[in-house]
């Protein structure tokens, strides 16, 4: 009896649950080998690294006046722009800049998607010259891919080290260019021959030239994918009319190999061979037959390579292309793409635009290159001189912003018998800020007691325009 009633236990025991597999929250990072391809997009992209760098890397060595034409001196608080000088009261042109910046890029991609990022951004533009530089040294994929499956022989660390080291002299040229935009890249020559580099000279080096070398080098894709606010917000700025890398599924699908002079369509296939290649040449490493990802960066190196895969098959080009998800779904013509184009948000953009461009550019234009700050001695409020008039003192801090020197002559006016006591004109050299004291006398009933509104007029006597009228107040007892 007691041994039936045992199987019966444990035949109604419920079995346990399967232990759940664990999850995790990170993808594990792929390291992308990213293939070379020519074509049409890829020696535009070659053309604006070509161009962005060489002004980069050039503009801190040329000159202008007898100085670096474009150096933003932070010591002297000056930043030079070939002929023209900015002074720290000059911050509402950073701004314009700023903002007619960011419109700019809201328009290009409204128009045309992540452009930028494909053609301009650093850190593709860093990244791809660093590949260039690991092409030439260890080969194209294939040679890279065979490489690091095998052994770590000596010629494997002699590869290795010969790149990185381009890597590493690569990036701290960058890091030293940077500084030259900051101080005069003379001094910072002889600095570097004498090795007297000051302390934040060698941190900013050294930490643009690290962030260089670390971006380009080694994180690649994951900072277009995972650091980049672009790429989060990319979205929003997007509509049904934004040109993006498309690929043609309605007439790639099914896509698959076909043998030479298999009739493709009787056997059910779209023109889509199924290469991979369109994989292989993105340097974010997505598929774009899936459609558009965030990933994306509009490089158009799987366009490249599909028109050439399409020429070797004999199909048309244009199976992945720069096209509309209204184009695609409409089969719209090239001009009817462009007739989009013109959409409420690009006039607003446009306009927006245009209208910053314009008014900052038109205030550039007529700016006066004299500033003044007048401030009075609030050690003595007012005092009675010899001859019985009442004299204030005043702090006159005039800025001449021109590169040539100039005269001014200081009035004043604003009550009954006003004038200077003593010389009423002072000389500024190029670019200099010059200050000092001066004596307004009044009649004792010039004015009313109290605060009695003056004002001082500075102008060039060389040049009449330049002229600033700046207002003070004059004490009475």
């Amino acid at each position: 009896m007691s041994q039936p009633e045992s199987n019966t236990r444990q035949e109604n025991t419920p079995a346990q649950a399967p232990t759940p597999a664990p999850v995790s929250f990170y993808e594990k990072h792929k390291v992308i080998y990213a293939k070379r391809v020519r074509g049409f997009f890829d020696n535009w992209r070659i053309a604006l690294v070509l161009f962005t760098q060489i002004i980069f890397y050039v503009t801190p060595w040329l000159q202008w006046n007898d100085r670096q034409a474009v150096l933003l001196h932070l010591v002297e608080r000056k930043f030079y722009i070939f002929g023209v000088v900015f002074w720290p009261q000059d911050v509402i042109y950073l701004t314009a800049l700023l903002i007619v910046s960011a419109y700019a890029l809201f328009l290009v991609t409204a128009i045309a998607g992540r452009l930028f990022c494909g053609y301009a951004c650093p850190q593709t533009v860093y990244t791809q010259i660093f590949m260039w530089i690991e092409n030439w040294i260890e080969g194209e994929r294939n040679a890279r891919l065979k490489r690091d499956k095998g052994p770590r022989d000596a010629a494997w660390w002699r590869v290795k080290a010969s790149k990185h080291l381009l890597w590493l002299v690569f990036s701290l040229w960058t890091g030293f260019t940077l500084v030259c935009y900051f101080t005069p890249v003379s001094e910072l020559m002889i600095s570097v021959r004498t090795g007297n580099l000051g302390g934040w000279e060698i941190f900013w080096i050294f930490f643009y030239g690290g962030f260089t070398y670390l971006m380009a080098g080694f994180m690649r894709e994951q900072v277009c994918k995972h650091m980049c606010p672009y790429a989060r917000f990319q979205s929003v700025m997007f509509d049904p009319d934004t040109l993006i890398i498309s690929y043609d599924a309605e007439r790639g699908e099914q896509r698959g190999a076909r043998k030479k002079g298999v009739d493709a369509k009787a056997a059910g296939l779209g023109d889509c061979v199924d290469c991979g290649l369109c994989v292989q040449v993105c340097p974010t490493g997505i598929d774009i037959r899936n459609g558009l990802q965030y990933e994306c960066i509009g490089c158009a190196a799987c366009v490249d390579i599909c028109d050439q895969v399409m020429d070797k098959v004999g199909l048309p080009r244009g199976l992945v292309r720069y096209s509309t998800e209204t184009a695609m779904a409409k089969h719209l013509s090239s001009k009817e793409i462009v007739s989009h184009i013109i959409r409420p948000r690009i006039i607003l953009y446009t306009a927006i635009l245009v209208l910053i461009t314009g008014l900052a550019a038109w205030f550039l234009a007529h700016r006066i290159p004299l500033k003044v700050d007048i401030i009075r001695d609030r050690s003595v409020l007012a005092r009675e001189a010899d001859d019985g008039r009442i004299e204030n003192v005043y702090m006159l801090q005039i800025m001449n912003t021109e590169e040539q020197g100039h005269r001014y002559r200081v009035t004043v006016d604003g009550m009954p018998g006003a004038e200077i006591d003593g010389e009423n004109e002072v000389d500024v050299p190029a670019a200099a800020l010059h200050g000092f004291n001066t004596v307004v006398r009044v009649p004792p009933d010039a004015g009313k007691s109290g605060a009695n509104p003056i004002h001082f007029e500075i102008v060039s006597t060389s040049n009449p325009d330049i002229r600033v009228r700046e207002k003070a107040s004059f004490l009475l007892p």
